[in-house]
């Protein structure tokens, strides 16, 4: 076996045993898919229906709430970005980052000092290589996030709304993830959480004659605008970590897909390159038989 035929097929073992790979790789990812969606599918009314009920007990009351109040001249905002703990998954990472950056940008040019939160290692890895400050990440649950997990990060989100601005609190809280819009398609948006956007509950109502409802409270607005608002923040982000769960897994799969593809093109090119180098390799020892016989018979006729 002559030494190019070698390395084509030394190339073709390399890229057969890589297309094992993402070819696994991609039914993972299919698999987790399904799940991905029905926990999706199960939240999204919940967190749906929770910011409706917040949004009917700020505008049914006057309660100066801090959640729901907006601030005359903000100066602080939290971001909250979330990407995954792994990579392979396309630009999916990449997008969700620009879309932080872009929302960044915005509430600075707006004259806002920005904290940024960040979940998943791929965000924390590129704010730590840019030497950017990160108020506090997480990592290690964006494949399969829980209710837990949301928990954990609306907390010190929370806290940092309720706290007065000049002690290290904020005026805005913004999230950016990615939203799950089908198979194909996967969206990076930005959305402001708090304080919450009552003008939209009112022209809605106004757009269909309605007449908000009053409401009495007890004990208080405040006391139930305290107990639910938290539960609209973790319901919330709870949601978007798992929006952006199966964004990310139908993200490696398309890309792991491709890769599939792509290999199966490439192994198709080095077998039609490694037969050109059997055959040539053929033609050159027929050559060589036809020309040792040629020679040796006229060897012979000489002699004779």
């Amino acid at each position: 076996m002559g030494a190019q035929l070698r390395v084509y097929k030394r190339r073709i073992k390399s890229v057969t045993a890589t297309k094992k790979i993402t070819k696994a790789m991609e039914m993972i990812a299919a698999s987790r898919i399904v799940k991905a969606q029905r926990q999706v599918a199960a939240s999204t009314p919940y967190a749906s229906e929770l910011t409706r009920a917040v949004k009917a007990v700020a505008t049914g009351s006057t309660a100066k709430h801090p959640l729901t109040t907006e601030v005359d001249s903000p100066a602080r905002a939290a971001v909250l970005l979330i990407t995954s703990d792994r990579g392979l998954a396309g630009g999916y990472n990449s997008n969700a980052i620009k879309a932080s950056e872009r929302l960044i940008e915005r509430l600075k040019a707006e004259g806002k000092e920005v904290d940024t939160y960040i979940v998943g290692r791929k965000g924390v890895a590129y704010y730590a290589f840019r030497e950017r400050k990160v108020t506090k990440s997480w990592t290690g649950f964006t494949d399969s996030p829980t209710y837990g997990n949301a928990k954990a990060v609306a907390e010190p989100l929370i806290e940092a709304v309720t706290q007065e601005t000049a002690e290290g609190g904020v005026d805005e809280l913004h999230i950016v993830f990615t939203e799950f819009v089908s198979m194909m398609t996967q969206t990076p948006i930005d959305d402001r959480l708090l304080p919450l956007s009552l003008a939209d509950t009112a022209e809605e109502a106004e757009g269909k004659q309605e007449i908000l409802p009053l409401f009495d409270f007890e004990p208080s607005a405040e006391d139930v605008l305290d107990a639910l608002l938290p539960r609209y923040v973790e319901s919330r982000i709870y949601n978007a970590l798992l929006q952006s769960a199966a964004s990310k897994h139908a993200a490696t799969r398309r890309a792991m897909k491709s890769a599939t593809d792509n290999a199966e093109e490439l192994i198709k090119s080095l077998t039609r390159l490694a037969n050109a180098a059997r055959q040539a390799e053929i033609t050159q020892e027929i050559s060589e038989i036809v020309g040792g016989a040629s020679a040796l018979a006229d060897a012979t006729a000489g002699s004779d």
